[in-house]
């Protein structure tokens, strides 16, 4: 089971939101390979859960795009084509940017140390080779940082596309190791620390193509 939903704090939740939670994160950092069918057994005894909220689990995941439905009741990890990448690039230019420039509008000094704490995790899962660390700091570097623009509907959205190419993202650390991996988050911190939304804005924007164009290279 991922770390990160083991550390999550789940205790008192309803049975169907710990599952979906737990699976959620599975497919974010990519435990479940794109293509790797999805079972309601499987995952039963995978996550110690009953049948019921694995299938609620796994029909919200779905509506969100994180699965993919085929027929015959078969469920599996979607695969990103290039077609389909680009089209991820398209919405994560236009909304990640975004999220970080009214960020840098409500962000303070504290959260700003807490995005660089956040930070050094990554450079030190970076330069140890540790996929599973870079996943999730990186993850929580974003997801930090675009709470902060207080802008709800942004950062559904934005949410969303990262659960269509986390697996993806997975791959492309296995097949280049993390010390490859781009990494804008010291000029996005810099302009944070300033205040300069326009600068933040545009490195983020140059984070997000790098990091998407490994996935295209790693589909060729």
């Amino acid at each position: 089971m991922n770390q990160l939903a083991k550390q999550a704090p789940t205790a008192g939740l309803p049975a169907h939101e710990r599952v979906y939670r737990e699976l959620r994160a599975q497919v974010l950092f990519g435990e479940m390979p794109p293509g790797a069918p999805v079972t309601i057994q499987g995952l039963v005894a995978s996550l110690g859960a009953g049948m019921t909220p694995v299938r609620e689990a796994i029909r919200r995941l779905i509506a969100e795009g994180a699965l993919r439905f085929q027929g015959n009741r078969r469920v599996s990890v979607p695969v990103l084509d290039k077609d389909a990448v680009q089209e991820l690039i398209h919405a994560r230019v236009a909304i990640e940017p975004e999220l970080t420039r009214r960020a840098c509008g409500h962000v303070s000094g504290a959260q700003v140390d807490t995005l660089r704490s956040i930070d050094d995790r990554l450079d030190r899962a970076i330069a140890g080779g540790d996929v599973q660390g870079y996943l999730e700091q990186n993850y929580r570097f974003h997801a930090a940082l675009y709470s902060m623009a207080n802008a709800p509907i942004l950062q559904d959205m934005a949410e969303g596309l990262w659960l269509r190419f986390g697996p993806s993202l997975r791959v492309v650390c296995g097949r280049f190791g993390t010390q490859s991996l781009p990494d804008q988050h010291k000029a996005i911190l810099a302009a944070l620390s300033a205040r300069d939304a326009d600068t933040a804005a545009r490195a983020m924007e140059d984070d997000v193509r790098q990091g998407m164009e490994q996935i295209v290279q790693s589909l060729e």
